[in-house]
């Protein structure tokens, strides 16, 4: 676990393969049930795919499908790290912070 590298620190393909190992953990784990590995395992994999994202296409202002959470969009007030801060629209607008990898664009062809 120690000589393991940060996220901020692999490279494009190392978070690809980290992200291809982490899914193939969390299809395992789906096989055999164990949904809390799973669910830990599919959260991992979004936090490196956040890396793959440059912020600088996320906007804050603007708003962005959720991914996963169909139906729902966020408004996004700012960044930190590889998080959007902002809310949900239509929502009790409590402030929440989303990886960036759960952010799809509304506007079309992107």
């Amino acid at each position: 676990m120690q000589n393991e590298k940060k996220y901020s620190q692999m490279t494009e393909q190392e978070l690809r393969t980290e992200i291809a190992r982490l899914m193939e953990k969390a299809r395992k784990a789906e096989q055999l049930g164990i949904l809390n590995e799973y669910a830990v395992y599919q959260r991992k994999a979004l936090m490196a795919q956040s890396y793959l994202i440059d912020p600088a296409t996320i906007v804050p202002g603007e708003i962005y499908k959720i991914q996963g959470d169909e139906g729902y969009f966020f408004k996004v007030d700012y960044l930190k790290g590889r998080f959007a801060w902002g809310y949900r629209m239509g929502g009790e607008q409590a402030e929440e912070a989303l990886p960036l990898a759960m952010l799809t664009s509304v506007k079309s062809g992107k």
